[in-house]
């Protein structure tokens, strides 16, 4: 699949393994993805994002995905379930943070050396992949491109799509800027 992609494609997917990489973790997830497509310049995704608003708000994207990760990669969604069954994901974030530091349900590594194999993606990372397969081919575009991986990410529940849609980037908003006569507004 990924002679399929882009140039800007392939660096995305370079940039979500050195995200994972840094972070120490066992394999790349959507999140990773995500990061790295807030790197990226001059692409079409960096264009729908910075249309949409996202360009000066990078950093509070990155801080909710750190967020996330503290909480195991729960949602908010989910950890808004949990409590619904009187489960307090805050508190035991806290407990856990306060046995084994800050950041240990995260799945993060600070012992880097520990991990001696290859990185793969995580089950939710490649179903990002074939959904931007599923996009491009939805579009009729014949490669795919860092814009595809943005609204695969975009389009599938989880904390990615969910902190776009905190920042007002949703599946329509990024259709309508890329395929749609680029106007739309964020939210």
């Amino acid at each position: 699949m990924f002679e399929r992609f882009t140039k800007d494609a392939r660096e995305v997917v370079r940039g979500a393994f050195e995200h994972g990489e840094r972070a120490g973790a066992q394999s790349v997830g959507a999140e990773y993805l995500l990061l790295a497509l807030l790197d990226r310049e001059a692409s079409r995704a960096s264009f729908a994002l910075a249309a949409l608003g996202l360009a000066e708000r990078k950093a509070s994207v990155r801080e909710a995905l750190a967020e996330a990760r503290r909480r195991a990669g729960l949602s908010r969604a989910e950890a808004d379930a949990l409590a619904g069954l009187g489960i307090d994901v805050s508190e035991i974030v806290s407990r856990v943070e306060e046995a084994h530091g800050v950041g240990a349900m995260s799945g993060d590594r600070q012992d880097k050396g520990w991990w001696s194999g290859r990185r793969s993606f995580s089950r939710d990372a490649k179903d990002v992949l074939e959904g931007a397969l599923r996009v491009a081919l939805a579009h009729r575009d014949r490669h795919i491109g860092d814009e595809h991986l943005l609204l695969a990410l975009a389009s599938r529940p989880g904390v990615p799509a969910e902190v776009l849609a905190d920042h007002g980037v949703t599946f329509e908003s990024l259709t309508r800027v890329l395929y749609g006569g680029g106007e739309a507004k964020a939210g």
